[in-house]
């Protein structure tokens, strides 16, 4: 196996130096990089080791490194932003690991088989970089979810983990002192502004390939438009409203509650009908329609049926407790993400009772439930339903006793 990579190279010079860009493929980054994701040790703050000092590996998410793994499969996965790197130059190795790996006394009794290693060599002549092959040359400095998405995929796909061709973006520094990457790590962890979860929602109107979060921001604006509809300009579109106290409902929020009873998967959803594949009937019994009450419907691109349904399920929550639905103030919650998601909790266990997950459920049939509901207009107080999570699993489990 080759010890270095030989790789060409952009140099750029800013304010805090001189870096270098560079492509590679994802298995060759796997060979040089390693992340120190340790937290913070509040003995060590004295020491010079920038790992140790500052944690600067924050600790990895096992959630988004699925993530991912499911992602780099698809058929337009990307990462067009640079994973960053420092490496030291040159490096001083005893018995191969690093001398600060050892005791002061181990390192003395032994200073004659210290060896000093080159990490890199910079070839300005030939424009190109030469990288010593091994995994604790590169220290991550951003990008660790990434690579170790890409380093699961890697080892779960086995006989196969050599047909994916992934090559990665890459920003080396070099000889960083402490500060410096302090100054790096801090840039790129506080200065970066969250992207809204409306804006990414609205950005699928663009999409040309169908998938759940096509669809389900589709049903979402239209709901927010339709002359009749209970959601009529009650959306927060992009998560901005233009009328704050008309408008009481995140795009986002809809948009992923209607995902999670179309999809258990649904980035391999998007991908599947990305690539052409098709929804065979063995799918359908993989995701069983007591949970995903939406799915067969989406399947058969039946998305008119999915927001008659909708619509005609909100408008008989409207219907039961019209000055709540409509209040623009104080301290109701039913029009609001609590209530939304405790309401579309309880679709599901309507639409099981109903057991019909192919059809249009007309408003009479869905305000007989609500009809059992023994909730007054005036009952959704916040104080009662606290906004969040426990406010709306309380809302649910005290209506679905009504109708269980």
């Amino acid at each position: 196996m080759n010890e270095y990579l030989e790789l060409p190279f952009i140099e750029v010079h800013q304010p805090i130096g001189t870096f270098y860009i560079t492509s590679m493929q994802y298995t060759d980054l796997l060979a040089i990089s390693y992340a120190d994701i340790r937290m913070i040790d509040e003995e060590a703050r004295d020491t010079d080791n920038f790992d140790t000092y500052l944690g600067i590996q924050r600790k990895v998410s096992p959630s988004r490194i699925k993530e991912i793994e499911s992602y780099v499969n698809t058929v337009d996965a990307t990462f067009p932003t640079s994973v960053i790197l420092h490496i030291r130059s040159t490096e001083e190795l005893l018995d191969d690991k690093f001398v600060s790996e050892w005791s002061e006394d181990y390192v003395d009794k032994n200073s004659e088989r210290i060896e000093l290693i080159r990490n890199i060599s910079i070839d300005k002549e030939k424009q190109r970089l030469v990288i010593r092959k091994n995994e604790k040359v590169a220290q991550i400095l951003d990008g660790q979810h990434r690579l170790e998405g890409l380093r699961q995929q890697h080892e779960h796909a086995g006989l196969f983990s050599d047909s994916l061709v992934f090559d990665l973006n890459v920003t080396i520094f070099v000889d960083l002192d402490l500060d410096d990457q302090a100054q790096i790590f801090s840039v790129i962890n506080k200065a970066q502004t969250k992207v809204n979860k409306s804006l990414v929602y609205d950005l699928y109107e663009y999409a040309r390939f169908r998938s759940p979060q096509k669809t389900a921001h589709d049903i979402v604006r239209l709901l927010n438009r339709m002359d009749g509809s209970p959601f009529y300009r009650k959306i927060k579109i992009l998560g901005s409203a233009e009328d704050s106290e008309h408008e009481t409902i995140a795009q986002a929020t809809f948009a992923e509650a209607i995902i999670r009873l179309i999809s258990r998967d649904p980035m391999k959803d998007r991908d599947d009908l990305r690539r052409g594949t098709a929804f065979h009937k063995a799918k359908l019994e993989d995701l069983p329609n007591e949970r995903f009450v939406l799915r067969q419907l989406f399947i058969k691109e039946k998305d008119e049926y999915i927001v008659k349904n909708l619509s005609n399920y909100f408008t008989a929550v409207s219907q039961k407790w019209p000055n709540s639905w409509n209040a623009k103030s104080g301290g109701n919650i039913l029009n609001k993400s609590t209530g939304l998601l405790a309401l579309m909790r309880l679709y599901r266990d309507i639409v099981n009772q109903i057991n019909d997950y192919d059809s249009v459920i007309t408003v009479a049939v869905f305000r007989s439930f609500f009809d059992k509901i023994l909730l007054d207009d005036f009952s959704f107080d916040k104080a009662i339903y606290i906004p969040g999570s426990s406010g709306q699993s309380a809302l649910y489990h005290e209506m679905l006793s009504f109708i269980a």
